[in-house]
């Protein structure tokens, strides 16, 4: 009896000694929140869980490769691409991806710096793709709201038709079809061909940075200086030629204002001229001698000062010089 039972707590001592060391070895594990995971044996995939749990595994045999289940992003490289009209710019893209079957992802990378090697190279080749079959307003705006404001005046609408035929073009901005933000969902939709059986799905591609290449810029640069000025040379010329309208208008309502002017003077000195004969009449009327005599007066005041010898008086001009009464003597 005393064998059997020392037998029996062996046994048990066993039992409880290969259970901590199977504890210790691992054969339950956790997946947390966030997070999904590949179980392989032998290099074969044997399971894979999404759920958040606790989940049991053979110890030694099986290998859990933990990934995460949220959102993640992918910063590219830039890269020089040319346009449709051949311009070449240089873009910088974001991109926001995440796993959606592990297992594919697991047989296709095993890491996420596979995955982000691949993915960026699917990614800088869909956006090449859709740049170079596109204008670069295309990819630089997203709309025509620049082409869409209007001018509150009439006339001011005119001069930009005058501007228009000074400078030979017009000086609204080219029409966008499609857009940025367009060309971005083409880009993810020509991506999106290849990531699925990678077990991915390409949530959306961004361009975060679009410039001008080194030799393109300063081609640009020159363009815009040369486009300004040609503008502004239109603006100017536009200027002369209504300063040159307007100095003719003051120049004609100058003349018109002179004459109106000088035909009111006119009008007005005819009548003062009228009232003083009309003065002088009555007044001579009331003593024609008087009158004779001072206006004789008023002549040789005005007039013989400008004559500094006087050669014969014998004319009836000066016979008030004479004597009192007019006569010769």
């Amino acid at each position: 009896m005393a064998k059997a039972m020392k037998k029996f707590i062996g046994w048990l001592i066993t039992i409880v000694i290969l259970l901590i060391v199977l504890l210790f070895m691992g054969p339950l594990y956790i997946v947390n929140e966030g997070n999904q995971v590949v179980v392989t044996r032998f290099g074969s995939i044997v399971n894979t869980h999404t759920e958040a749990g606790l989940y049991f595994k053979i110890p030694f045999l099986d290998v859990v490769t933990t990934y995460p289940k949220l959102v993640l992003s992918l910063d590219g490289d830039e890269q020089r691409i040319p346009t449709k009209e051949n311009q070449f710019i240089i873009v910088d893209t974001t991109s926001r991806w995440r796993i959606s079957d592990p297992a594919k992802f697991y047989q296709n990378f095993t890491t996420l710096e596979n995955a982000y090697n691949k993915l960026s190279d699917i990614i800088d080749s869909s956006c090449r793709t859709v740049i170079t079959q596109n204008r670069l307003s295309e990819i630089v705006r997203s709309s025509n709201i620049i082409n869409e404001a209007k001018t509150p005046v009439e006339e001011e609408d005119e001069e930009t038709k005058e501007i228009d035929n000074l400078v030979n073009e017009s000086t609204a901005n080219e029409v966008v079809t499609k857009g940025r933000s367009e060309l971005c969902r083409l880009m993810t939709v020509e991506a999106n061909k290849l990531v699925p059986e990678y077990g991915i799905d390409l949530i959306d591609i961004v361009p975060r940075q679009i410039k001008y290449s080194d030799e393109l810029t300063e081609s640009v640069y020159n363009r815009m200086i040369k486009d300004r000025n040609q503008v502004a040379q239109a603006y100017r010329s536009l200027g002369e030629g209504k300063k040159a309208e307007w100095l003719g208008r003051l120049e004609s309502d100058k003349r018109t204002i002179a004459s109106e002017a000088y035909r009111k003077s006119e009008e007005i000195k005819g009548n003062a001229d009228a009232e003083a004969a009309a003065i002088y009449a009555t007044a001579y009327n009331k003593d024609p001698e008087f009158y004779a005599f001072w206006k004789s007066m008023e002549s040789y005041k005005n007039n013989l000062k400008d004559y500094p010898a006087t050669y014969s008086t014998k004319m009836d001009y000066f016979k008030y010089l004479y004597n009192a009464d007019g006569k010769k003597n």
